[in-house]
């Protein structure tokens, strides 16, 4: 008996002895541009902590797991301006944090990448959707919890062939980044059966449409733009510049509903999203912020918990064994989406459904029902495996 108490005194000193130890620190580092886009609604302009809101949220949550493994996550942002070399603001970061959240363009991110390679340092590409940097671009120090275009893309093809809507008018913005949206509805279209059955382009003149004339201007124009049309179920527009979609729901000269960049949208996260315990993430994040939660902020959030999620699992600050577990076949990270996300171990994309919202409400999620994989349904959504170009370097 005594011999047992002798013991179990021993190991609560032991248990104390740890507790009392400082806690591990883990660095996160938040890299993006300093200011926003203007879009064309006033009530969807992107607050100025867009996507690092989500990430101190999740900071937060690593923390509250964190006190019982002696863990403590910290959270430093950097904003680049307009002329400043992004590398060596990425450099700075990554010589105080082991992991970095990127929310830059594909060519910056590039760029970062190579010049930490040879360091430790994990980057997660919270913002940019570009394919490339998931194909012939691809690199083995960068995770992304941003989905793709063709993940988009294919979402909403999933639901409109569902919905038995195969005949697209396709309206294409004049845009580098509408026409690569454009080709990702393309092979979505080719890939589920729907068929194209013309398209158009809405040329990006400039101009101020915000003005006592502007609604009138646009009341008249949107009509005789999609006029004359072969006979089509839905109007499909690729406009990420945010030139022209939002102008055309109820303004379209044929009663059809529109997709894509307005209407019926296809986004990894939507403030509508209730479903799976959402509601309390909404309700956590509204507190802190006064504002709705975004999809930017979302995939930030999600890249952080993935951060907590393995350090926990492994129990160890060390980057390496971090971003080994990570990229290892038992790692999984909860998201209020139904179902845990996997990484793609070929292109290091984050599996995920995938919300069509209207504004208002989340409509559906895909993968719809019926579109089956042999390995998991989220890979219906973006390049499978046989498809990918990625060789990771």
């Amino acid at each position: 008996m005594i011999r047992w108490l002798l013991g179990s005194i021993g190991l609560c000193l032991a248990a104390m002895q740890v507790l009392a130890a400082d806690p591990i620190t883990i660095g996160v580092g938040y890299l993006g541009i300093a200011g926003t886009r203007s879009t064309l609604s006033l009530v969807e302009q992107p607050a100025a902590n867009d996507g690092v809101a989500g990430a101190k949220l999740a900071i937060e949550d690593n923390n509250t797991t964190g006190k019982f493994l002696n863990q403590r996550f910290a959270l430093e942002e950097r904003r680049i301006k307009e002329g400043e070399d992004v590398v060596q603001a990425a450099t700075d970061l990554a010589a105080r944090n082991g992991f970095v959240i990127t929310d830059l363009p594909a060519d910056a991110l590039l760029k970062v990448a190579d010049a930490l390679r040879d360091r430790a340092t994990l980057l997660f590409n919270a913002g940019a959707i570009d394919e490339r940097l998931r194909e012939a671009d691809c690199r083995a120090n960068v995770i992304h919890t941003a989905p793709t275009r063709s993940m988009l893309a294919d979402a909403l093809g999933q639901y409109l062939v569902w919905k038995r809507w195969p005949r697209w008018l396709l309206v294409v913005g004049s845009h580098d980044e509408d026409k690569l949206y454009a080709d990702a509805l393309r092979r979505a279209a080719t890939r589920f059966g729907a068929k194209i059955v013309q398209e158009r382009t809405f040329e990006d003149t400039g101009g101020a449409r915000r003005t006592d004339s502007g609604v009138t201007l646009i009341q008249r124009q949107m009509p005789v733009f999609t006029q004359q049309a072969p006979a089509y179920d839905v109007l499909v527009a690729a406009d990420e510049s945010e030139v022209f979609a939002a102008y055309l729901p109820y303004r379209t000269w044929d009663p059809r509903p529109v997709a894509g960049s307005a209407g019926l949208v296809p986004r990894s996260w939507d403030a509508a999203q209730d479903q799976w315990g959402a509601t309390q993430m909404q309700n956590r994040f509204m507190k802190l912020n006064s504002r709705r939660m975004t999809a930017l902020d979302m995939q930030a959030w999600t890249a952080v918990r993935m951060i907590g999620e393995a350090t926990s699992r492994t129990n160890s600050g060390d980057v390496r064994k971090v971003t080994e577990f990570i990229k290892g076949p038992d790692f999984s990270v909860a998201a209020f989406k139904g179902t845990k996300l996997t990484l793609r171990d070929w292109n290091l994309q984050l599996r995920q459904p995938i919300l069509l919202v209207d504004g208002r409400m989340v409509v559906s999620v895909s993968p719809q029902e019926g579109f089956l994989h042999q390995v998991s349904e989220l890979d219906t959504l973006g390049y499978d495996r046989p498809e990918s170009k990625c060789k990771l370097k």
